[in-house]
């Protein structure tokens, strides 16, 4: 008799710069998305049935994660019980072998659980590195990792004046890029966080002489729109290098129009991160069959 599969929620990061996203690409596309090498890993696992991950949070070509989110539903042979959460993450561990992609943690939850939509909330960081008058003085080991605006400098008190207009529920048309979900998407959002701190580099205090700054922008919310960080970052930087002023930053809300950015003004997708996705710890803990 085959048994019911078994569903995980696997929390899992990655270096996105060789992606062409964390979302599977087909065999036609020139580019390999980090989806393509979960399943490839899990097919070694020797399951039933295909192994397919339901990513959490899709991120673009070059966007690293700290922690993303995933299901995935693991139905084994008769007379083989359903994989333990370390036997589990070890397993796919094992078989991603040089992929810089490592899965963190696993948890059982219920057959009804969904990565996507079962989230409270996500978390993204941006990073920013001031002080390099020309993108070939960023110190070699963060090279991909962040973004330094050219001139080197900026004004953050003024950025985070403009932070605070972001805050709260809009309609934030003017914020992202169109695409083919764009006609069915609301543009509504709640943006729960929107904050700018010091940040520390690699190995910096090893180079303090040069004088360099890292900042991070953070933002929570339970859903963001395509391209919406990278285009709240650069219109920010915007501020910062005195193009706009934080009060335009609530015009070009108003006004929602996705043509009303200026133009560039999208921040580049290697100094973004997603942090985290937040989940109902309830959910999280799943009763076992007896005997497992």
């Amino acid at each position: 008799m085959v048994s019911p599969p078994t569903r995980y929620l696997v929390f899992f990061q990655y270096f996105g710069t060789k992606y062409s996203g964390v979302m599977e690409t087909s065999a036609n596309q020139s580019g390999i998305g980090v989806q393509n090498c979960l399943e490839k890993a899990a097919q070694n696992l020797k399951p039933v049935v295909p192994i397919k991950f339901h990513i959490s949070s899709r991120t673009d070509s070059g966007v690293h994660a700290l922690c993303n989110a995933a299901h995935l539903d693991i139905q084994r042979a008769p007379g083989k019980p359903a994989f333990q959460e370390r036997e589990l993450i070890r397993g796919l561990n094992h078989h991603l072998k040089s992929e810089p992609i490592r899965i963190l943690c696993a948890h059982r939850v219920s057959s009804d659980f969904h990565a996507r939509f079962s989230a409270l909330s996500r978390t993204y960081i941006y990073r920013l590195l001031l002080g390099c008058a020309h993108w070939s003085e960023v110190p070699v080991f963060e090279r991909d990792l962040c973004w330094a605006p050219p001139g080197g400098s900026l004004d953050v008190p003024a950025m985070q004046d403009a932070a605070r207009f972001l805050l709260g529920t809009h309609d934030f048309s003017t914020f992202r890029s169109l695409n083919s979900e764009t006609p069915f998407q609301s543009p509504i959002r709640t943006i729960l966080q929107a904050e700018i701190h010091p940040s520390s580099g690699f190995l910096a205090h090893h180079y303090e002489s040069r004088g360099l700054e890292f900042w991070e922008l953070k933002f929570r919310s339970k859903s963001f729109l395509y391209r919406q960080v990278r285009r709240m970052v650069g219109a920010l930087v915007a501020v910062g290098q005195g193009k706009l002023t934080p009060r335009q930053i609530k015009e070009l809300l108003e006004l929602r129009d996705a043509r009303a950015l200026p133009p560039h003004a999208m921040a580049p997708p290697a100094g973004l991160f997603l942090k985290c996705v937040e989940y109902d710890e309830a959910d999280l803990h799943t009763t076992r069959a007896p005997g497992e």
